[in-house]
């Protein structure tokens, strides 16, 4: 129950972030941003003791002692909504850039009532399979991945809207209170640049994990599949964007499309792929 209540605390307070972001992108008032600020640190507090008391919970089975809750979706949702918000507030501690809050939170807020809403909380003992190290690790940094590829997602969103702004006869105000085209590309570029590796390593520990309960590293199901095309998609980006040098809308539709195959990868090939229903932990 406490769980349960801590969770949707979090998720209204997410939605109230969101809801402060917009307003600070159409007014750019101090106080909405602020708010959205406040909104987000309660959030993530109530989401932190959500999770905490759900690893209690966890960890009442002997056999899931020192592993993490995130074999099913709900954990999965729930810890993809934490590390995006928590993306965020890195990157909003870097840059500055409070307004890309309305591009982002509203993905954070999606992904928990997507949880709280849709998926089953109940938790219970571990496959056999699933008791390795590996789930500490493998799923997390992947879902970490993720998270900063989303943050990245309302980056180049917010770039797209601001090009198509500044080449506008009639530029609207939103094209002053969005930072310029080259704060956006350089923090774009950056994202991806820092998270490619990442999401390269989760997959590489993927592997090994398969390999060492299959005794095969690979075995193309669609999950996999779609994970390296999304891994090819934004290596592309990089490409594009630091080796040929091209900015603007040509490598941002590139990671758009690496984003719509990372969607896929967490949801639409989970419904075909039997090794991965959800991580093979039902």
């Amino acid at each position: 129950m406490a769980q349960s209540l801590l969770s949707w605390g979090a998720f209204l307070l997410y939605v109230a972030a969101c809801a402060a972001a917009f307003v600070y992108l159409l007014t750019k008032n101090a106080r909405s941003s602020r708010l959205m600020l406040i909104f987000i640190g309660c959030g993530l507090a109530a989401h932190l003791l959500a999770f905490g008391i759900r690893l209690a919970v966890f960890w009442a089975y002997p056999e899931n002692r020192w592993f993490l809750p995130v074999n099913n979706f709900f954990g999965a949702l729930s810890y993809m909504s934490l590390a995006l918000v928590a993306a965020f507030f890195v990157i909003e501690a870097r840059k500055r850039l409070g307004i890309l809050g309305a591009f982002v939170l509203p993905m954070a807020a999606l992904s928990l009532g997507l949880a709280v809403l849709r998926a089953d909380p109940a938790v219970g003992p571990l496959a056999p399979k699933l008791r390795s190290y590996w789930l500490n690790i493998h799923p997390m940094v992947l879902m970490t991945a993720y998270a900063a590829f989303t943050n990245a997602f309302g980056v180049g969103l917010a770039l797209l809207i601001q090009e198509r702004q500044i080449k506008s006869r009639k530029p609207s105000e939103l094209c002053y209170r969005l930072p310029s085209l080259d704060e956006l590309d350089a923090l774009n570029g950056m994202i991806i640049a820092v998270t490619l590796p990442v999401l390269v390593t989760g997959l590489v520990m993927g592997a090994v994990w398969a390999y060492e309960t299959w005794g095969r590293a690979w075995s193309w199901d669609p999950k996999e599949t779609m994970s390296l095309i999304t891994a090819l998609l934004y290596g592309e980006f990089l490409w594009l964007r630091y080796v040929r040098g091209q900015r603007g809308r040509t490598p941002v539709y590139v990671s758009m499309l690496g984003f719509a195959c990372m969607l896929a990868t967490f949801f639409g090939a989970e419904l075909s792929s039997g090794r991965h229903d959800f991580l093979g932990g039902k």
